[in-house]
């Protein structure tokens, strides 16, 4: 019927005015049922119409795709070109779907965490869900790459057969492929898991290695810790499955710090005690909840005072314990400085005139102590 309509136009001329109209008739398709899809779902349906307007353009490459290959049967080529041509529309197709299905993962992922503040104060329910989504859109997006791309290398049947034969030797080469891989893999499963038992999120606050951080980004193989003194951390996933941390934020961001002071045995308690109290509930990094001193420990020259009070978060407790240590130690040096730390020695006098003419010390002088600092 083509060659009727086109016997006056040489093979190729009536090729390129079949795809053309053929091109033509998707354009006006396309358009056709974006304003009709548009009208239908209004705002009733926000994932539909935003997919529909972020997908525009790989939609329109797909209907375009789809009506070549349609036209591809009826215009006058050889049966070569036309088996090249099919075969790479069909690539092209593969393609396109996959990058709608991605399009439209990163929407969903949109809109879910639109519903959540990674900047309220009270964050944990949001850092929560930004974790898992994050991870999971990650790891989807991971395989969503390897699916389209092994679908599109499979539409040729000699890459189809290769892979076929790869998968199922045990050679050298499989063997290396297969340990290439293993990390990758690994933390793809560690990321799943992550998202899942969650042991860490989006901004909680860990010590890794001995350094206190923040974590800054979960990534689909690593995670950056961003450390207290602005240096950056590159930990891989299994990390935080396979070895112990510390997590400050696992289940809140309430934290109590601690503060210890070393003193005489001559300090009183009870005064030091309301002094430190007094500090903490003045203090604006204090949260209202614990404030406490205790005698912790006894040793042959100090005792040890310890000082608990909480915070509503690690940095303020980090202040807050600094700020005990500095104001109390300040009142120790006002009030009791002889309750400071210091070394006692018993020295025996020699001197002439506090001897008792044989070499040895008066009775009164045997004994009494002489404080040195």
């Amino acid at each position: 019927m083509v060659r009727q309509v086109f016997a006056w136009a040489p093979d190729w001329l009536a090729a390129v005015a079949v795809l053309t109209a053929a091109v033509c008739l998707a354009l006006l398709v396309h358009r056709l049922a974006l304003a009709a899809l548009r009208r239908t779902l209004g705002r009733h349906h926000p994932f539909l119409r935003r997919l529909i307007e972020d997908t525009r353009g790989p939609s329109r490459l797909a209907m375009i795709v789809f009506a070549l290959s349609a036209a591809l049967q009826a215009a006058p080529l050889s049966n070569s070109l036309k088996t090249a041509l099919t075969q790479m529309l069909l690539v092209a197709f593969v393609v396109l779907v996959g990058w709608i299905a991605h399009v439209a993962i990163d929407i969903a992922s949109r809109i879910y965490l639109g519903r959540f503040q990674l900047d309220a104060e009270d964050n944990l329910l949001a850092r929560k869900h930004v974790t898992q989504v994050r991870i999971l859109y990650r790891a989807v997006d991971t395989l969503l790459v390897v699916v389209t791309l092994s679908a599109a290398m499979m539409t040729f049947d000699s890459v189809r057969q290769y892979g076929v034969s790869l998968f199922a030797s045990a050679g050298v080469a499989g063997l290396a492929v297969g340990l290439a891989a293993r990390p990758l893999f690994s933390n793809l499963i560690a990321g799943v898991q992550l998202a899942v038992t969650q042991p860490i999120r989006l901004d909680d606050v860990v010590i890794v290695e001995n350094e206190w951080g923040r974590v800054e980004e979960i990534n689909s193989t690593y995670v950056v810790v961003r450390i207290w003194d602005l240096r950056r951390m590159i930990v891989p996933l299994t990390y935080f499955i396979e070895k112990p941390f510390q997590n400050w934020t696992r289940a809140s961001a309430q934290i109590i710090g601690t503060a210890f002071f070393y003193v005489d045995y001559s300090v009183p308690v009870a005064k030091v005690r309301a002094k430190a109290e007094e500090i903490v509930r003045a203090s604006k990094f204090w949260d209202g909840q614990v404030v406490n001193l205790q005698v912790t420990d006894c040793k042959d020259a100090t005792i040890e005072l310890r000082v608990l009070a909480s915070a509503a978060t690690s940095s303020a407790a980090f202040d807050l314990r600094c700020e005990i240590r500095e104001k109390l130690i300040d009142y120790l040096q006002r009030e009791y400085p002889d309750a400071l730390p210091r070394h006692r020695e018993e020295l025996i006098l020699r001197e002439g005139d506090r001897t008792n003419g044989h070499g040895l010390p008066d009775r009164q002088e045997l004994g009494r102590p002489v404080v040195a600092n």
